[in-house]
């Protein structure tokens, strides 16, 4: 009965033995150094970190052909902190009637602004709306203003306008003239197309080969 027992006894432990040497061994085989200690995961890119300025046409262009009906539907989003009807009321942001042109964080109504935003200087002029609309934490790091700001740019110069009929009425800058943006690339094509290109190789002399005959003129490039 003993020796019995001692059977199984070594049967389970010669089992075990091997089942720890599969193991190291696969283990071995399988397993990945991470010497640095990251954790494992997708990286997903955070384009908001890189605080680069969104691309895309001129504002001047966005505000010649604005949409103020469509600012005024955006301006809804505003609605909850702001007033916009003349002499009206401060929320938990100023009334923004006449803003356009104001000095920034100085507006009346004495509305207090934080001292983020007030020493940034300067007026509200289209293009500090802009930057302003489209990331306020960005434009005044600090600032009271919690909302996140709009992405799209139309949606910017929209509101923009509406806002500018709102006692303002300031000109707009006038867009940037069509094709300025080429960097001037265009002038260089006209002027290639403009080269004589055919006419220089037919007027140059025609060669003459080794054994004293004259080779014919060569073709005129297309």
């Amino acid at each position: 009965m003993q020796d019995r027992n001692n059977t199984l006894i070594g049967w389970i432990l010669g089992g075990g033995v091997v089942a720890l040497g599969l193991s190291i061994g696969f283990g071995s085989v399988f397993h990945t150094e991470n010497p640095e200690g990251e954790q494992m995961g997708y990286f997903i890119e955070d384009t908001a970190a890189e605080g680069g300025e969104s691309s895309g046409p001129p504002l001047a262009t966005l505000l010649a052909k604005a949409d103020v009906a469509h600012g005024e539907t955006v301006f809804k989003k505003c609605a909850a902190c702001h007033t916009i009807n003349q002499g009206g009321a401060n929320g938990i942001g100023p009334n923004l009637y006449g803003v356009v042109g104001e000095p920034i964080g100085k507006g009346v109504g004495g509305f207090a602004f934080s001292e983020a935003l007030s020493s940034v200087g300067g007026t509200w002029t289209f293009d500090q709306l802009n930057k302003w609309l489209e990331s306020p934490r960005k434009f005044a790091p600090g600032t009271k203003m919690t909302f996140a700001g709009l992405g799209d740019p139309q949606d910017r110069a929209d509101i923009i306008a509406y806002l500018n009929e709102q006692g303002s009425n300031l000109p707009y800058p006038p867009p940037p003239a069509e094709g300025a943006a080429e960097g001037g690339e265009g002038d260089g094509a006209v002027k290639a197309e403009e080269e004589p290109v055919g006419d220089a190789v037919t007027d140059k002399e025609p060669a003459t080969k080794g054994t004293g005959e004259v080779a014919p003129p060569a073709e005129a490039l297309p």
